[in-house]
Order: C-alpha cells, then structure tokens, then sequence
C-alpha cells in the first residue's frame, strides 16, 4: 500500500513542504523512532534539511494528528504514524525496543477510571514494561 503523504497533509489544511513530506516519510517507515533517528532518515533524502525544520515537522504533524508523540518515562520522545486508535505500548526495560500493543477492552478510551474527578475522558494511555523476547532469553542464559 503506498501512501500519499501530500494528500495526507493536504487533507489535515497544511502546506506541503519538502521537510514535511520527508518526515511524515520517515515516521511511517520507522515506527517509534527518536527525534535522532527521524532526522538521520530525512537527510538521506533531504541533506540539506536542518534540525529545526524536522522539530517544527514534527510539532506541526503531531499537532495536525497525522503523528503521535510518545514518551515512556526514561526515554526521549519517539513519535509513530498509528493514531487515533488509543492504542497502547509494551517497553523493554533492558534495551528499550517499543512495540503497540492494542486496546484490552472496547472501544477508545478503552479504559474506565474508578473514578473520573468529573472529567470527559477520551483517550487512555497505559505503558507496558517487561523484557523483549531477545533480552529474557539473555537474562535467563
């Protein structure tokens, strides 16, 4: 499946720019990657792009919906190109691999609070830690 990242961002009433395209490229190719890593992906295609050019992509994509910015604790920002499903995450406290884990129950938020203060709560987001497949063999070596 092939996707048009200008009509992606035309459809979200952004202005289509080379640094734009280029990073929303890079998210959907590199799921969970750090701000380093999306940056080193754009230059291949884009040398010239500055670090600043890719920050404010990100903001502008992540404040558009088109990307999510996730930050489990201990770890930089990492963004990803799945939205809008409340999904959640499983983190591997030993080497930091990230992966999606869906929603247990229903449909977003897919979690009810004992008690929700009065809120209107529209999204949950819930963080696994454990070891990745390739560490616990490791630990258990």
């Amino acid at each position: 499946m092939s996707l048009d990242f200008r009509q992606m961002l035309r459809g979200a009433a952004l202005r289509v720019t080379r640094p734009r395209v280029a990073v929303l490229s890079a998210v959907h190719a590199h799921p969970h990657a750090d701000t380093d890593s999306i940056i080193s992906a754009v230059r291949k295609d884009l040398p010239e792009v500055s670090h600043q050019a890719v920050y404010d992509s990100l903001h502008t994509l992540t404040a558009a919906g088109l990307v999510r910015r996730i930050q489990p604790r201990g770890s930089v920002a990492r963004y990803e190109s799945r939205v809008g499903d409340n999904h959640h995450h499983v983190v591997c406290r030993s080497c930091g691999l990230i992966a999606d884990v869906d929603c247990v129950v229903g449909e977003a938020p897919c979690l009810t609070g004992s008690d929700d203060h009065g809120f209107a709560i529209d999204e949950a987001e819930v963080i696994y830690w454990g070891l990745c497949p390739d560490c616990s063999t490791v630990s258990i070596s």
